[in-house]
């Protein structure tokens, strides 16, 4: 049932440009759970994580030896492994340092302050928090929207529409085609 006294505001998209995305990132320095907070955006961004996704991930998930990242798609997609890029292992490295200082005996990969798994409304309203910090408030930015953004992201930078397709683990091509529609690109090498 939805809350009456809440108003839902509408959003001009549902993804953000890598610019927002950076916005967002460089915000999260800023947080009271800054290391887990960065790491967090930046997986979720980077491999297209849903929320429900990245609140899933276990510790055993992370190999940093072999700087792969176990991921559990939902939704009938396509679960895989994907490298750990450039940035990652450091801000990976970070937060476990700091989650180890904590002492969880959670096996999920982000728990909140008071060492239990992250939820799913603990990372909606630390992204709406960041957002807020970021100066981003006017996109009422929601955690799918980081999902969209590596989608859009991949397309913009030339990626095969297939292998954007695989990366997302989306069964269905016209899942990932939705995101060459945005691609302001597009049509640029025609003629």
């Amino acid at each position: 049932m939805n809350n009456p006294t809440r108003t839902r505001r509408e959003r001009t998209r549902e993804h953000l440009t890598p610019e927002e995305v950076q916005k967002l990132l460089d915000a999260s320095k800023g947080t009271r759970n800054p290391e887990r907070d960065y790491c967090l955006l930046l997986l979720m961004f980077r491999h297209g994580l849903r929320v429900t996704e990245i609140c899933a991930l276990k510790l055993s998930d992370v190999d940093t030896k072999e700087k792969v990242l176990h991921i559990k798609r939902l939704k009938s997609c396509a679960s895989g492994d994907h490298p750990v890029f450039n940035g990652e292992s450091r801000a990976i490295q970070a937060w476990l340092t700091k989650r180890n200082k904590m002492h969880p005996h959670c096996i999920t990969l982000f728990v909140s302050e008071r060492r239990k798994p992250l939820s799913r409304s603990m990372v909606w309203t630390m992204i709406r928090n960041v957002a807020e910090a970021a100066g981003l408030v006017d996109l009422n930015i929601h955690p799918h929207m980081l999902r969209h953004a590596c989608g859009y992201n991949l397309i913009n930078r030339g990626t095969d529409v297939r292998m954007v397709q695989s990366f997302l683990g989306h069964r269905s091509i016209q899942s990932t085609v939705r995101y060459t529609e945005l691609a302001p690109n597009r049509f640029a090498n025609l003629y």
